[in-house]
């Protein structure tokens, strides 16, 4: 995203608007202290926030024609956009969260989601690498259907593109699917790589519950030492879950 300083009549009214807290007033004459502002081109996640606002009386807010890799940008931070690579829009991945849905882990598994970035702060491909490559070397499978699984040169190792790595988005997140008795070995090398981030990073255990109504993730938390709140994420539609076990 860009402000053409020409046009810019230095109101401010944009400022609100960026999700990143990316947009700074600059001095146009010094004499009589009239301002403009501009968009650091390099932090901006492209999420169209600002533009879509329509507060730009002169029409000094625009979105460019970027090439790749910036294009990945707006397809992870712009909920409109839909992920090229997936079909899926916002950051282009339906969820394990969607499991009554989805059916895609069973019992005797785990949903293990490594989600990095947040509004006011985003993320670089160049963390979300440092995550994929510790998972890795533990064996796991990254989730094919998942954008950024999509943008690795090597899933079996975890390593993205190198052209990928400085691109910023407002987040990302990487999913695997694990055996039950192996979900607690990838939990803590999760946390020791979570002190090498330079960004906001959350941690989501997607599990079946038991007949007896208890959460079958929370034992494993439990057995690391976890501090967790269960919650409950339900995508039914009507109350009615499309996924049937066999």
């Amino acid at each position: 995203m860009r402000i053409d300083k020409s046009k810019c009549a230095g109101c401010g009214q944009c400022i609100e608007y960026c999700t990143i807290g990316n947009i700074s007033a600059c001095r146009r004459d010094a004499k009589t202290g009239q301002l403009y502002y501009e968009i650091d081109e390099d932090e901006c996640v492209d999420c169209g926030v600002c533009l879509r606002a329509k507060v730009c009386e002169t029409g000094a807010l625009f979105m460019p024609k970027y090439q790749w890799p910036r294009t990945i940008r707006a397809n992870f931070s712009d909920p409109l956009v839909e992920h090229p690579e997936t079909g899926v829009a916002g950051r282009g991945t339906e969820e394990m969260k969607t499991n009554e849905v989805t059916g895609r882990i069973k019992r005797g598994f785990v949903g293990i989601a490594c989600e990095m970035g947040r509004p006011a702060v985003g993320a670089r491909f160049r963390d979300t690498q440092k995550v994929a490559m510790a998972l890795a070397k533990l064996g796991v499978e990254f989730e094919p259907h998942n954008p950024c699984t999509t943008l690795m040169a090597d899933p079996k190792t975890g390593r993205f593109k190198e052209e990928v790595l400085n691109e910023k988005v407002l987040s990302t997140i990487i999913e695997m699917i694990v055996e039950t008795d192996k979900a607690p070995e990838v939990l803590k090398t999760i946390r020791q790589v979570a002190s090498e981030l330079d960004c906001v990073f959350s941690v989501d255990l997607i599990s079946h519950v038991n007949k007896d109504g208890s959460v079958a993730g929370k034992s494993i938390v439990d057995s690391i030492g976890w501090p967790v709140a269960p919650n409950g994420k339900l995508n039914t539609g009507l109350g009615r879950p499309l996924a049937r076990e066999v």
